[in-house]
């Protein structure tokens, strides 16, 4: 069994260890430093990567600037992603029925989305499920008022335990995992959809974890526990996407 940092085409692996008032930073392909962007995000003494996590308040975001994330910014007609969590969710006392964006380089303000890890998304009929979404373009989905693209699961991700969420594009269909397992969903996962992600120039969107730009300001955001958050710059196979979730499992504090 491989860990995320053998797995090939790793960009980025965090494993959340660090204290509260510190950068998180990466391993595997590049270290990167995520921010606390609303306060000092609480370091939890329950991992799995090690024996902590990042707890994501209400409110609260991580971000790195796109000038310091070159790896990141994955574009192009060709472009291919993988973007995988390991996430404890907890329930939002404000907003529950706002989308939950997980991570990703999505700027929905000035029309720069790119890809994205979410739950939640709240349309085609869903709720609390994986998501991945993908944009060509940029802005909205022609002819709709909001992106309306997406790989979407058919179960809910179950609150206040560990999960494994994750989604690939490999530049025809895009797919969300829960668990290790394709979560199928007729029509909309595997989601058909070609064309690369969007190449949106330096004014395009950092890289942000549990929350996205969107309406003029922050929000989408996620609440609860990072044990751990891997992109690749390929689709993983499902054979990788199940080592993925199972790895995360070997952690005994």
């Amino acid at each position: 069994m491989r860990a995320p940092t053998n797995i090939e085409g790793l960009v980025a692996f965090w494993a959340f260890q660090e204290p509260a008032g510190c950068e998180r930073l990466s391993t595997g392909g590049f270290t990167y430093a995520l921010c606390e962007m609303a306060g000092p995000v609480e370091r939890a003494n329950d991992g799995v990567f090690g024996p902590y996590s990042a707890r994501l308040g209400p409110g609260q975001w991580l971000s790195a600037s796109r000038a310091h994330i070159p790896g990141l910014d994955l574009h192009g007609a060709e472009a291919q992603v993988t973007v995988a969590a390991w996430i404890k969710r907890e329930r939002k006392s404000s907003r529950p029925e706002e989308c939950e964006a997980v991570a990703g380089m999505w700027l929905e303000t000035a029309a720069r989305r790119q890809y994205c890890l979410f739950l939640n998304l709240r349309i085609f009929g869903s709720a609390d499920q994986v998501c991945g979404h993908v944009s060509a373009v940029g802005g909205p989905t022609p002819g709709e008022r909001w992106c309306m693209d997406a790989s979407i699961g058919a179960t809910p991700v179950r609150f206040g335990e560990w999960q494994h969420v994750a989604f690939t594009y490999d530049g025809a269909y895009a797919r969300s995992y829960l668990n290790g397992a394709l979560d199928a969903r007729a029509g909309r996962n595997p989601y058909a959809y070609k064309g690369g992600l969007f190449d949106a120039g330096e004014a395009g969107a950092d890289f942000t974890v549990g929350a996205v730009h969107r309406l003029g300001e922050v929000g989408n955001f996620f609440q609860g526990q990072l044990g751990g958050l891997a992109v690749y710059g390929r689709a993983l196979t499902p054979v990788e996407i199940a080592e993925q979730a199972m790895q995360g499992q070997l952690y005994v504090p």
